[in-house]
This record gives structure tokens, sequence and C-alpha cells, in this order.
């Protein structure tokens, strides 16, 4: 067999940290400067010198060194004086190294005129000193210091400072290297590329319950892949897409399919890239990010949350300022539909506040097309938990459509924050796999919050909780087109809920006025069954108010279902009434007393219903005492089955069958109506939240 030889690895040598230059730079400036002007040298005059210190024998040497056009002389005094002498006390070392042998001198320096001069004075002053006392002479040195102190005390400051000038903007800048890195190119775009060396791993096959949405951007993709087809006839691309929805329904998740299935370079960057404090700077990246753009085309660009620039000119503008965001914005629309050409470059753009948008930015020719991104529906969301659940380890009794009906109103995020959660549950159980049950706690907590297990809670509060729940529960069981209720419980979830109960809503896009009038008796069980039960009312039916009154206020003034207001719609949905009434002091008065009425006569209703069923009531509300938890089949087996005929969501999804099952409807001693509630027309879908 040949032995093919093994190549011999050599160790890449560690990258060199510039830092440790700087900071050892900086270190050394500081020592120098220390030791160059630690020195505690005085000047003094020759005058002084002869009284005070050659007089007196404090001298111990002299030295002198001509300084340009003059002597100058340096004087050293003896060590014993300097430290006994209390005339140089000033002078005297400190004990620290440093300290100390900055202080070995020259403790003082005078100058003289010449060398001649210098000597003659010496020799005159010491003519009357005692014989035993040294006579002191000066010794003469050559120096050329001048330039090594200049270098000290002005260029080597200067270079430290250029130093740590480079360092500094090369941290702000985000270091060496990078396309817009240097505080020079801040100017530069912030978009990353993704081509063909650093392709996402996201297709269309991992977007689920966006079909609609997933056809209209995969025909996009389809025409960078196959212009011809297209062009052939005379069709040309679209030059953007915009993609409008509710937060977590998964735009930003269409858009890293688009990456990753368009093979074609893809721009991708968010509106507050555009953002900065520095006059211009915001335009300047948008035509630098064309301008890349038009070398890589065909390609796409890539906004998200485009609302950050691209809101409505025009408005809260201060006079006599520069708005760096309108300047920016306008930059924008010139670069996507201006007096040049972009071709081949398509943008995509993802935001939840398509209101706030400057209509010029959403006229055909810069967005074409506006792909809408709603919450899934029944089906969606079922292929969205297919997604979801690959991954997890499950039991074999998990079942993706039971749980896509038991989570009407959700959005794929909060799809995942349940499969998440239910596996974090079992796990913390020691399970090995994850049950419905822990889909059901985790459903539970997404919804109510989590359970407050040690919150202390009065035995009279929690009756008051008990009653209020069963006071939701009879009126969604009796009444024909309120929901019907799930599941009910008194333990106290999130930050102030007491109880909850869950109901699994009729998936509808139109409601009747019946329909709203069973919502708002349903919604008011809980503080009719506190009244009726305590002869008293608490504060626990806060957030239910909120609710009937908003409803209330919607079907008078909104969607037109009262007779004395009459077929108007009040709701400005362009803004433009948003400080003043679109109507007149007596019509608010009329609105305000019908909504009175009405929601009086809901509360009359509701009460009617609970005394005709105050049996069940106190039997529900007891049974909740006891388990805390009660489901649909505890309701059943207390209640007796629910006296319509119709067939819920989850029923008709789960089990298949657009009929049978129940029981035929009955009629009810409910009293009805006033006479103008009695309109049948149609509204808009109101409130998913099924938590009361």
């Amino acid at each position: 067999m040949k032995k093919i030889p093994s190549k011999k690895i050599t160790p890449t040598p560690p990258k060199f940290n510039m830092m440790w230059l700087y900071i050892a730079m900086i270190l050394g400036f500081i020592a120098l400067n220390f030791l160059y002007n630690g020195s505690s040298t005085q000047e003094t005059s020759y005058e002084n010198f002869e009284k005070n210190m050659l007089r007196t024998g404090d001298v111990d040497k002299l030295i002198a060194y001509n300084k340009g056009n003059i002597v100058e002389v340096e004087v050293y005094i003896k060590s014993d004086k300097l430290q006994n002498d209390p005339k140089y006390k000033d002078l005297a070392p400190s004990g620290n190294s440093l300290s100390f042998s900055a202080n070995k001198g020259p403790q003082y320096v005078f100058s003289e005129g010449s060398a001649e001069i210098l000597n003659q004075k010496l020799i005159e002053s010491q003519k009357d000193m005692p014989e035993d006392m040294p006579k002191i002479s000066a010794k003469w040195e050559e120096r050329s210091n001048a330039w090594g102190g200049f270098f000290i005390s002005f260029i080597l400051p200067l270079i430290i400072i250029v130093a740590l000038w480079m360092f500094l903007m090369r941290r702000m800048g985000g270091g060496a290297g990078g396309g817009g890195g240097q505080i020079f190119n801040i100017g530069k775009s912030k978009a990353q590329l993704f081509d063909k060396e650093s392709q996402i791993n996201i297709t269309f096959n991992d977007v689920a319950g966006l079909e609609e949405a997933k056809t209209e951007v995969m025909e996009i993709v389809d025409f960078l892949k196959n212009p011809k087809k297209y062009t052939d006839l005379g069709g040309k691309i679209p030059k953007g897409a915009l993609l409008v929805g509710p937060p977590g329904t998964g735009k930003t998740l269409l858009a890293k399919a688009v990456a990753g299935e368009a093979q074609v370079p893809f721009f991708s960057l968010s509106g507050s890239d555009f953002v900065e404090m520095f006059v211009g700077v915001g335009a300047s990246r948008v035509r630098d990010l064309f301008k890349q753009a038009k070398e890589k085309a065909p390609c796409i660009i890539f906004i998200d949350e485009i609302d950050a620039i691209g809101r409505a000119r025009g408005k809260n503008s201060v006079m006599g300022g520069n708005d760096e965001r309108e300047n920016t914005l306008n930059q924008l629309l010139v670069e996507m539909d201006g007096f040049g050409t972009n071709v081949g470059v398509i943008i995509l753009a993802a935001t939840n506040r398509l209101d706030v948008l400057d209509s010029a930015l959403l006229r055909p020719g810069r967005f074409d097309r506006q792909i809408s991104i709603d919450k899934p529906d029944l089906i969606g969301r079922e292929q969205i938990f297919n997604v979801h659940l690959k991954p997890l380890k499950l039991a074999e009794e998990v079942d993706a459509k039971k749980l896509s009906a038991q989570t009407p109103g959700f959005a794929g995020a909060e799809i995942a924050n349940v499969c998440n959660e239910a596996a974090l549950i079992a796990a913390r159980k020691n399970k090995r796999a994850i049950e419905m049950q822990d889909f059901q706690d985790a459903i539970d907590r997404v919804i109510g919050g989590l359970e407050k297990k040690n919150k202390i809670i009065s035995p009279e509060e929690k009756k008051i909780v008990a009653y209020h729940e069963a006071g939701h529960a009879i009126a969604g069981w009796f009444l024909e087109h309120a929901d019907p209720l799930v599941k009910v419980s008194i333990v106290p979830r999130g930050v102030a809920a007491l109880g909850y109960a869950q109901y699994l809503p009729k998936e509808q896009f139109l409601y009747t006025t019946e329909q709203l009038l069973d919502s708002m008796c349903m919604t008011m069980g809980g503080r009719v069954a506190e009244d009726i039960t305590f002869g008293r009312i608490s504060t626990g039916a806060q957030n239910d108010l909120e609710r009937i009154t908003k409803l209330a206020y919607a079907m008078t003034a909104v969607y037109g279902m009262n007779h004395k207001v009459g077929n108007v719609s009040f709701r400005d949905s362009s803004g433009e009434s948003q400080f003043q009434k679109p109507y007149s002091d007596q019509t608010a008065e009329l609105i305000d007393e019908e909504v009175r009425v009405l929601v009086a006569a809901v509360y009359e209703r509701t009460r009617q219903l609970l005394l005709d069923k105050q049996d069940g009531l106190i039997r529900i509300a007891e049974k909740l005492l006891e388990k805390e938890i009660l489901f649909q089949a505890d309701l059943e087996e207390i209640l007796g089955k629910r006296p319509f005929s119709n067939r819920t969501t989850y029923d008709e999804f789960v089990n298949g069958g657009a009929d049978g099952g129940g029981v035929p409807q009955t009629e009810l001693p409910i009293p009805p109506m006033p006479e103008e509630t009695q309109n049948s027309e149609p509204s808009e879908k109101l409130n998913e939240d099924n938590v009361s």
C-alpha cells in the first residue's frame, strides 16, 4: 500500500493586537514625562547660591555647560544637608524610588554670561573661606539635549494623541476592514449582502400558513430566475412589493425565504439603519445602497420596518428645522422611481403600520404590490404547527389539527412560542416526550399568563372570583350566539388576573347584531353574578366593562346598528379628525345616551338569565371552589348539553361534518332587547381575545 505523506501543518501566528501597542505607548509617555519633569530643580541667582550654599559648605559639586550664548550651572547639594537642614526640606527625598532618583540633583540651577565670569566669581567668593573647607570649582560638560527635550515635551505627546485618536476612531467605526466601518465611511450603506457564498438556508417549505403571500413573492423569484418567460409577452417585473400585516405573522420569515430561493444577491437591512444623528447621512446611505444594488443587478433589496423612515411627510415638523428622516425618505423615493433607472433591482419591504406611510411611497411604480399577511386561519395554523412540531419529540396523542382549533387568533410567532413552552414544560416534568397536556398548559400560559401558585387570596375573594367566572360560564352556555366555554379557572394567572375563562369563537369575519348582543351579555355575566349573589359588586369586572363599552360605542357610532342614531358611521380611518369630533354636540349626547340604554338593556337581560339559571350558577361556583378548574365536560355534567344545534368550529374542524351532534334549540325565558337594537346589519370582526 502506498503511503500518503501527511502535510505539515504550520501553526498560524497569533494576530498582533494594536490595542496593546497603544496602551504601552501611553504608559511610556506617562513614565518619561514623569521622569523628565519630575525633578524638583529650582532656579536661583548667584548671590543666593554664594550666600546660602557655597559659603555654608553645602555644595557637593557644580556642573556647567554651554546653553546657547550663556552658561548654565547645575548645583548639587550634599545628601546629608538635604536630609538634615530645614532650609532644604522641600528638596528632601520622600522614600519612593522614583522620587529619590529624581531628587539626586541638580537641586538648583543658575545662569552666567560666560565661563570666565563664572570662574572669576567662584574664586572671589571662596577667598576668605576657612582653610579646612574644600574649594568648589565647576566641572564642564558637553551637552546636546535640546532636541531630546523637545522630542519628549512636544513631539512624543503629539504622537501619543494621534495614536489615541486613531484607536478611538477604529473602535467607533467597528474595527478595520469593514465596508462602512471607519468614521469616514459613515455615509456608507449598512446593508448585509447575501449571495452564493453566504446563502440563507430558509426556503418556501419553511413558510406555512401564508399560501397567498407565498404565491405573490414566488412570482417575483420566478421572474428573476426566468425573466424571458415574462418579457416575451411584454411584461415588466414589479419594482417593489410591500409586506403588510400584524406583528408575528411571518413577514420577515417570508423575506428570508425569498433570499434563500432567489439565487440572486440579496441586500437586507432595517429602516433604522438609515437613521443617524448627522445631517445627510441617511440620504447618503440610500444612494450607496442603490449604487451597490445596481452593480449586483439583478438583485433584491429588503427593508424591514420601513415605517422608521417612510412616515408621511409634513406632520409634526418643526418650523425652520432640518428633518433628516424626510431627507432620507425623499432620496429613497428618487432612487426607487426617479429620473434614473433601476433595471433589475426589486425592493421588498415589511411593516405593520401601513397607515403611517407616505402616499408617495405606496404608489404603483415604487411598491406595485401590497401583500397582506394576516393571522392564519384554522388550516394555516395547522400547517404552522406541523412546521414547529417537526424538531420536537412528541407523544402519539399530539394532534396538530386539535391544537390549531384550540388557538384561534394566534399568529405564527405565538404558535412557535406555544410549541417551545410545551417542550420546556415537559422537560421540567422529566418527560421523555411532549404530551397533549403539556401543550394545553402552554396555551394557558400564553393566553392567561404564568400561574401564580404562591399568591395568597382570602376565601372571600376566592368565592367572589368563583361566582364571577361561573356567571360568564352560564351566560355563554345558554346564549345561542355566544362563544361556547372550553375551560374556566380560578387559579390566579398573570400580573393581576385572579381567574379566567377560555372560549373558542367561531372563525368568521362578519357579525350580526344578535351575535354582538349575546357576546356583550356573556361578558356582563361576571358583574351580574356578583350582584345577584352577594348584593354588592367588586372591581373584578373592570376589563369586562371596558370591552362592553367599546363594543356598545362601535355598534352605535361605527356600525350603524342603532335606530335613533341611524345608518351612519363616524369612524375616521384617515385620522384627519383626531383632534375634533366629526359630529355635533347634540349627536354626541345622543350617542352617549343610546350607549347607556344599550348597556342597561344588556345588564337586565343577563340578570334575568342568571336568575332563571341560579341553581346552575351556584353549582358551577361550588364546583370551581372545589376543583379550581372546570372543562366543557364538567359543564355538560352539571348543566346538561348545550340547548342549541349549532356546532362549534373546533367540533366541525376536528371531527368533520357540517351538521349533527347537538340538542335541538329550545326557547329561553330571556326578555327581548329594545326595538332599536334589533338591526341585523353585519359588522366587522371585533376582537379575538378570548380571556375575560
